[in-house]
């Protein structure tokens, strides 16, 4: 074949410039066709859209086409011409032709016919390759631009959390541990203990739940920082909204109290909404047509007024309403409840028609580090809830003074030895300061419109599953 730069499928559907002379690469899709000539379907990832590739089968070694399936790569010489058709604007007659890669059609699983997506996820390492996940990875992509694009251009710094901590953020203690010792003949003490004396780090060491403390510090030196990195919890959860593995970002910003931390979080996620309507249209409305009839009524909806800012006391009052009136939930309504997704959406959903940011929880279900109100029974969180998903976002004004944060972590008898260092930052120099946490994977449902959250991730980490 003549050596010619191949351009991307996606620059070819733009192009007018008919008769000239392009190179395609890509995997087919489909072929259809008679004895005299014959369509292939090519997609090379660029694109949800395929470009049709006009054969004429004279013109070409029949032993060749053959090799030419659904699943094959394939590189294509050809015209480019103004197409009759009423699907795409060109096609390419193709002049030469070489299979670079067959694929039997007796064992290639991505034949033309509707997959379901519990199958997909069997076959995670081929998945990539059907019009669904091209799309979702392609949006996954966007999104991470729009969140670097959106922090960077409002002066935060991008700041790099470890992966592997000593320290448990959340105080749940359900971590991955990391070791390098012999599992079978582990070393205790008297009490039973496990001795990490001769471990890699010489202490108990996990995979992160968080980058928030670290975040913390970075905060109350950098002014503006965010996080945006892997994060694991062995917990044991085997819901469509749960992953052990998944990416949160995490900003964290001095001297911004709870309502400005509630403007950052509105701006965020309306930013990232908007970029994917700006940026993902074809991927978006592929999704909207074929999973989610309202995935892009429901995301201009998110755009289009400002987000409810309601008291999680006020919350619960309408819960406990909506069951007076005759709602059914699941699980029980009552002050002091760690309310569920389905009384999240209840409000989103129901009750209100837009997202809500939840605020002033009872400090019993909330983490150690958030700012007591003054009524000594609740704090400065929030959460924000939007439609389909419930909570999307997590964060809250972190407890600046020194005496009632140690307080709060004596009461929940967390280590000192963990915490050490993160006091110190209430002793020197310690100022008002707010963040929150957004679940990557729980953003990406949202603008997907995907029900299963192991369906925006390549390949999702569950118990009792870490295939590929």
């Amino acid at each position: 074949m003549e050596k010619i730069t191949r351009t991307r499928v996606a620059d070819v559907l733009k192009s007018e410039a008919y008769g000239s002379k392009v190179n395609v690469k890509g995997w087919v899709r489909t072929r259809r066709g008679s004895k005299q000539v014959s369509f292939i379907a090519l997609n090379d990832g660029s694109t949800i859209h395929n470009l049709q590739i006009v054969v004429d089968i004279e013109k070409f070694d029949e032993e060749m086409l053959k090799q030419a399936t659904t699943g094959a790569c394939i590189s294509v010489n050809g015209t480019l011409v103004e197409s009759v058709g009423q699907k795409q604007k060109v096609e390419l007659h193709a002049v030469e032709m070489e299979v670079l890669g067959g694929a039997d059609p007796a064992v290639y699983p991505l034949q033309k016919k509707g997959h379901t997506l519990e199958f997909l996820r069997e076959i995670a390492h081929l998945r990539p390759r059907t019009n669904t996940f091209g799309a979702v990875f392609r949006i996954r992509h966007n999104m991470a631009i729009a969140i670097h694009k959106f922090f960077h251009e409002r002066g935060f710094y991008y700041f790099h959390t470890p992966i592997i901590t000593a320290s448990d953020c959340e105080g749940a203690g359900q971590m991955f541990q990391v070791t390098t010792m012999n599992l079978y003949n582990l070393k205790k003490d008297a009490d039973g203990s496990i001795i990490y004396d001769d471990d890699f780090f010489g202490k108990q060491a996990s995979l992160t739940v968080s980058g928030q403390l670290e975040g913390e510090l970075a905060a109350t030196a950098l002014g503006a920082i965010y996080t945006f990195g892997p994060t694991f919890r062995a917990e044991n959860s085997n819901t469509p909204r749960h992953l052990a593995e998944f990416w949160m970002i995490e900003p964290e910003v001095a001297f911004n109290e709870i309502t400005e931390n509630m403007d950052l979080a509105e701006e965020f996620i309306k930013y990232c909404v908007q970029w994917a309507l700006d940026n993902c249209r074809d991927d978006v409305q592929f999704l909207n047509d074929m999973f989610d009839k309202e995935l892009i009524a429901r995301l201009e909806g998110v755009l289009k007024e400002p987000f409810v800012r309601l008291s999680y006391t006020e919350g619960v009052k309408i819960l406990e309403e909506a069951v007076a009136k005759g709602h059914q939930f699941e699980y029980p309504v009552y002050w002091g409840a760690d309310l569920a997704s389905e009384h999240e959406r209840y409000l989103v959903e129901n009750h209100f028609g837009r997202p809500v940011i939840l605020t002033d929880y009872p400090k019993e279900i909330k983490a150690f580090y958030m700012k007591l109100n003054g009524d000594g029974k609740t704090v400065r969180a929030m959460d924000v809830l939007f439609p389909k998903i419930g909570e999307i976002i997590g964060g809250s004004e972190r407890e600046a003074d020194y005496n009632k944060l140690l307080r709060r972590i004596e009461e929940l008898h967390i280590p000192m030895k963990d915490m050490w260092w993160y006091l110190d930052t209430r002793r020197f120099g310690s100022c008002p300061h707010s963040g929150f946490g957004l679940g990557f994977e729980r953003l990406l449902l949202f603008v997907t419109g995907m029900s299963n959250i192991r369906d925006v991730i390549p390949f999702p980490r569950t118990p009792k599953n870490a295939e590929f």
